[in-house]
């Protein structure tokens, strides 16, 4: 099992906190405490080191990923969620996936591999996992913040990650701000109103 955190909340929703390059599974707390404070919380930390740094998934170089890891860590994810489900009582099928850099493209990489793995998606900074790969239809609500001078993830990878959610069905809604790769206070507040 991947290593994690969870506190138990106050309703049916649980987010799942997906980190960036260097991160763990404490990370995100704050922003989960901004955006649902009620909800139940399952910080995860990636069980891949590079440099001695926590992520998700193996990369080749900066904004080159490791496609065949990304695949079989996407499906590592997925089984833990339902395992961690069973494990904490929470239901599946009500979670969002809340992810910065590295843990917004493995939780993009979960939509692209499977039909309803999460009941909504926001992913700050992310970039398109696969290119060569056919979408299965979502049901998904997906927010996702991208930086207008972002020079790891430049705009068009959240333009053309929105446009193939939206082609298979999902309801994206794409936000702007005119900062680079940092997660701001007010895209996490955006991603409040909107959930």
């Amino acid at each position: 099992m991947l290593k994690h955190t969870f506190k138990k909340g106050h309703t049916d929703r649980t987010l799942l906190l997906l980190h960036g390059t260097g991160g763990n599974e404490f990370d995100l707390l704050p922003l989960a405490e901004i955006v649902d404070k009620d909800a139940n919380i399952l910080g995860v930390r990636g069980n891949v080191l590079e440099n001695g740094m926590p992520r998700f998934f193996r990369r080749l170089a900066e904004g080159v990923f490791d496609e065949k890891d990304l695949i079989v860590r996407t499906k590592e994810l997925y089984t833990f969620i339902q395992e961690a489900a069973e494990l904490y009582h929470f239901d599946a099928k009500k979670v969002v996936a809340i992810g910065y850099s590295n843990g917004a493209n493995i939780a993009a990489s979960l939509l692209f591999h499977y039909d309803q793995a999460v009941e909504a998606a926001i992913l700050h900074h992310p970039m398109v996992p696969l290119r060569n790969k056919v979408v299965p239809i979502q049901h998904t609500r997906v927010f996702i913040a991208a930086g207008k001078n972002d020079p790891m993830c430049p705009p068009k990878e959240a333009e053309d990650l929105a446009s193939m959610l939206e082609q298979a069905g999902a309801d994206v809604t794409l936000y702007w701000e005119q900062n680079g790769h940092q997660l701001t206070r007010t895209e996490v507040e955006a991603a409040k109103y909107w959930l």
